[in-house]
């Protein structure tokens, strides 16, 4: 039987291709970030679309030279399982995908972005089995940043039942980390940067989250840092300061998210939970908290091949 199954993901700002061998339990990836302009903070959707027409056709010749046959195609199809999600650009990964899987005559399973980010990391931390049981994760990217209760989909032990509890209501921890990375003169995305960056600085104060419930909020952090940085504070503690209130926040929802549910395992996902100083942060509060492995923190496709896998060889 042929245990191999490919996943597509083409979010906002990454065209990613990935195999995941069930019998190996192995993941291979193939994926390249789209082009954004110096000094600029972003795409249209429709440049976005764009680039994934040209980019996945490349991916995928690389990704599947020399793999014999395929047996299942997985696909994210929204940014996450929930009514009325959608943006274009995942639209180029579902119509290559649903082609391949066509003209293969093989399976073709849709899941959200999130879903794959949440199967990517509990693989990459080898943490599978927390997915048959209720966890919290903590979903951090440029899109999104938000504390998800996390349960197996009725009907579908291979999908997830994902209810938001928590997380920021206006900017998102990747959305901060671009800016002020991008005013510190780093390149955007600026995530892997500013990291670095703040690693050779120490704290100029010390953060205090700006929370309601679990709710947190990071447009007064982005002020706070801006603020710094005009004020002459050395850059590296400028991006310190940033990381290290973020990771605050977490925190503090984290616990409010642990009270109300009892002590349920914790998740971080997301390209922002690649962040040195975030993990260290949550690592020493949470010591029993899984964090996705850096290359299958980012945008990946890597998870949807692994629900595809799972759903497809029984």
């Amino acid at each position: 039987m042929n245990c191999v199954a490919l996943g597509i993901d083409t979010s906002n700002y990454t065209t990613s291709t990935a195999l995941f061998d069930a019998a190996a339990g192995a993941a291979v990836q193939q994926k390249r970030l789209l082009p954004v302009k110096p000094g600029e903070l972003g795409l249209r959707q429709s440049d976005a679309l764009f680039h994934h027409t040209v980019q996945l056709p490349e991916l995928l010749e690389a990704l599947l030279r020399g793999v014999p046959s395929i047996g299942a195609v997985g696909v994210s199809n929204r940014p996450r399982p929930a009514q009325g999600s959608y943006m274009p650009c995942f639209l180029a990964g579902v119509a290559v995908a649903g082609g391949v899987a066509a003209a293969l005559g093989v399976p073709l399973r849709r899941f959200s972005h999130q879903e794959g980010h949440l199967a990517a990391a509990l693989f990459s931390a080898n943490r599978q089995a927390w997915g048959q049981a209720p966890f919290l994760a903590f979903h951090l990217s440029g899109g999104t940043t938000e504390c998800l209760l996390v349960q197996p989909e009725p009907g579908d032990a291979n999908a997830f039942a994902v209810e938001i509890i928590g997380g920021s209501s206006d900017l998102k921890a990747g959305q901060l980390v671009d800016r002020i990375g991008v005013a510190c003169g780093l390149a955007f995305p600026a995530g892997a940067a500013l990291d670095a960056l703040a690693l050779e600085g120490t704290l100029p104060r010390q953060p205090k989250p700006s929370l309601c419930g679990m709710q947190c909020s990071f447009s007064g952090l982005e002020n706070q840092c801006r603020t710094l940085l005009a004020q002459g504070c050395p850059q590296p503690d400028a991006a310190r300061f940033c990381l290290e209130s973020i990771a605050a926040a977490l925190e503090a929802i984290a616990l409010q998210a642990q009270a109300q549910y009892g002590a349920l395992p914790l998740l971080f996902a997301g390209g922002v939970a690649c962040s040195r100083v975030i993990r260290s942060r949550l690592g020493q509060r949470f010591p029993k908290a899984a964090f996705a492995a850096p290359d299958f923190s980012a945008d990946n496709a890597a998870g949807v091949a692994i629900l595809a896998a799972c759903g497809a060889f029984k």
